[in-house]
């Protein structure tokens, strides 16, 4: 027989399975109130702009909601974020970006006025396989080749495409005793470009070298993560070159501040499940462009973005002296 005791423990746990159940009804049952605009900060016709198209025609396959992709590019995804930041919270506007927009290019671009508070994460997609690429016949193994060059005497020219991997690239080479000659080159083929002309001796590239490095024409000579390359994992990282930073980042879906729970809770979701499973044609190019899904989502999303922006801070202060 129940005293009363048990039987107020009985209704307390009813009505939180109560609550939960519809709790989790409402969540489920969130629907955008009109189309969703999906702003890119990418290129049209690349790799990042071709992930995200593949994404917003799975969601419109998988839940019957009107997708409209369009470019807002610009200032390394700063002119995205400025857009979206002035947009309803209400889940009808979200946005691909690269993480180092929100950490980064945020910090170092004072004068915005933005801050990562001002925006909503919802999850990251694909990760970079950042590497330092060279051309084989250049005859260098791994990165301590090149420094041994530019001890030599040889001039180096360092390809970079954005201002976070020109200072990595100046804090490498001062590391190490040798100075750089940077080189800024528009995205990954951009210093693709200049390692086959011969314009640029070594480079980051993100992943669009794995054919080359297959086929024996270029060498991954260090991995700019801070974990092994997949392809190459015997490269060094920059850790073992001295450098305390890296180049780790992510494609990353966002939206503006305020977002309602069960809005984030879904739109996260939805993205992440297509993400994540390979046999739907985003997860399929995912899967052969980037190397395989990168899901973060969530607190752990929200937590990674606040240690990019810590880091952000320090090595624009190291770049700095």
């Amino acid at each position: 027989m129940f005293d009363k005791r048990s039987l107020a423990w009985i209704a307390i746990l009813s009505t939180a399975l109560i609550f939960s159940v519809f709790s989790s009804s409402a969540i489920a049952d969130w629907q955008p109130s009109g189309p969703i605009k999906m702003m890119i900060a990418f290129k049209a016709g690349g790799g990042a702009d071709t992930q995200a198209r593949l994404v917003a025609e799975e969601l419109q396959a998988r839940k019957g909601w009107k997708i409209i992709p369009s470019q807002v590019t610009g200032k390394g995804g700063l002119n995205l974020a400025k857009t979206l930041k002035k947009a309803p919270n209400d889940g009808t506007v979200i946005g691909i970006i690269v993480s180092e927009t929100l950490g980064y290019n945020l910090v170092a671009a004072k004068k915005s006025g933005m801050q990562l508070k001002e925006f909503t994460t919802l999850t990251t997609a694909a990760g970079f396989q950042m590497g330092i690429v060279a051309l084989t016949s250049k005859g260098w193994k791994t990165f301590h080749d090149v420094i041994k060059a530019a001890k030599g005497g040889q001039k180096i020219r360092f390809g970079v495409m954005s201002a976070k991997l020109a200072d990595i690239a100046y804090l490498l080479g001062k590391a190490n005793g040798v100075e750089f000659n940077i080189v800024m080159a528009k995205g990954g083929k951009g210093v693709m470009n200049g390692l086959n002309a011969g314009d640029i001796d070594v480079g980051f590239v993100a992943g669009i070298q794995a054919k080359a490095v297959e086929a024996g024409d270029m060498v991954n000579l260090a991995s700019a993560l801070s974990e092994p390359l997949k392809q190459t994992p015997k490269a060094p990282l920059l850790k073992d070159l001295g450098l305390e930073f890296n180049a780790d980042g992510y494609f990353m879906f966002i939206a503006p501040a305020g977002l309602p729970g069960e809005a984030r809770t879904v739109l996260t979701d939805a993205i992440a499940e297509i993400i994540a499973d390979p046999s739907t044609k985003a997860g399929g190019f995912v899967d052969k462009a980037f190397g395989g899904a990168a899901v973060i989502k969530g607190a752990e999303l929200d937590q990674f973005m606040d240690g990019q922006v810590k880091s952000a801070k320090a090595l624009l202060k190291a770049a700095s002296e």
